[in-house]
């Protein structure tokens, strides 16, 4: 089983999907983000990035997760990053319909083109992944984009070209919303996508 650390914010959305909530248990490591610059990442496998982390304290650590995923590690990050730094993404912001289901005829806009990769194999299906976007990447040649836009801009996407190790980037924000207490289909998402991260094939 690999072993989890989140880059830990303190809000109360953070401190429910990932300190006292049903989903703790799939976290090795708790790592303050006040503390990150000195904190040992020796043990972990996996590094995960909170959706809506704290920009400043974010940017002033960039350099050591960049460092953890030279290693040969994993690094997962939810949720628009507020600036400039993942790896060859490309972010395009796109306006977000919080109530596209409401709409007459209402069509989410996602397509699964990683239908056949292990996460929605075994742990997750499209609808899990289904509540809204805040933007698309544009992965260079070789990532691999398992959920996408119909225009093909990248919702969820595997990235094992752009660095010495993996990284795993989502627009989705899944920890917000559970941590809020609302939108159920990201409650799916967390029971499929941490016990993925934990023993998948990534």
């Amino acid at each position: 089983m690999r072993k989890i650390g989140v880059l830990y914010g303190g809000s109360s959305q953070h401190s429910r999907t990932y300190k006292t909530g049903e989903f703790a248990k799939h976290i090795h490591q708790l790592l303050p983000v006040q503390e990150f610059a000195e904190a040992n990442l020796e043990t972990l496998d996996v590094l995960l990035i909170p959706s809506q982390t704290h920009m400043k304290l974010l940017e002033a650590n960039v350099e050591k997760i960049k460092d953890f995923a030279d290693s040969g590690r994993i690094v997962v990050t939810f949720g628009p990053q507020g600036f400039d730094w993942l790896p060859a993404h490309n972010w395009e912001f796109r306006p977000t319909n919080f109530w596209w289901w409401l709409e007459k005829n209402a069509k989410s806009g996602l397509t699964l083109p990683g239908e056949k990769h292990d996460l929605f194999q075994r742990y997750l299906s499209l609808d899990d992944a289904t509540w809204h976007q805040h933007g698309v990447y544009w992965p260079t040649a070789g990532c691999e984009t398992l959920v996408a836009t119909e225009d093909g801009g990248s919702v969820l996407y595997i990235d094992k070209v752009n660095s010495g190790g993996t990284w795993v980037n989502t627009t989705l924000d899944p920890d917000y919303h559970y941590g809020s207490y609302f939108m159920p289909a990201t409650e799916r998402f967390l029971r499929g996508f941490l016990p993925w991260l934990a023993e998948g094939k990534i």
